[in-house]
């Protein structure tokens, strides 16, 4: 992979809690544990590790992404502040605290990094 475009947004996804006891073991397949902390950019969200995120909350969060990445203000649909909000797994064990934080980058439509003519 050769990634030619800097991003507008980096994003941190951080485990904040559980909804079910003091731990994931036996309910979560990942095994999120409170502290773990993934980032990115456009791509999936990966720990220090490598270890990417639970791909069944990544479903939840893309759109999120894509509509911070959009402009959009997640206060709108319930985040506590423009660029953070929480959202619970959809096997409602785990919720991760998803933080954007706008870099110094172009967007990728406005600054017409998107070449029309490649396809």
């Amino acid at each position: 992979m050769k990634k030619w475009y800097n991003e507008e947004y980096e994003f941190t996804v951080e485990v904040s809690g559980f909804l079910r006891g003091d731990s994931t073991l036996g309910y979560c397949r990942n095994g999120e544990e409170i502290g773990d902390k993934y980032t990115c950019t456009y791509g999936y969200p990966v720990n220090s590790d490598g270890q990417g995120i639970c791909s069944k909350v990544m479903m939840i969060m893309f759109p999120i992404m894509e509509a911070v990445r959009s402009g959009g203000d997640l206060e709108n649909i319930g985040g506590d502040g423009k660029y953070s909000k929480d959202v619970v797994c959809p096997d409602g064990c785990v919720i991760f605290r998803l933080t954007a934080k706008k870099l110094d980058n172009e967007n990728f439509f406005k600054g017409k990094f998107f070449n029309q003519g490649a396809l």
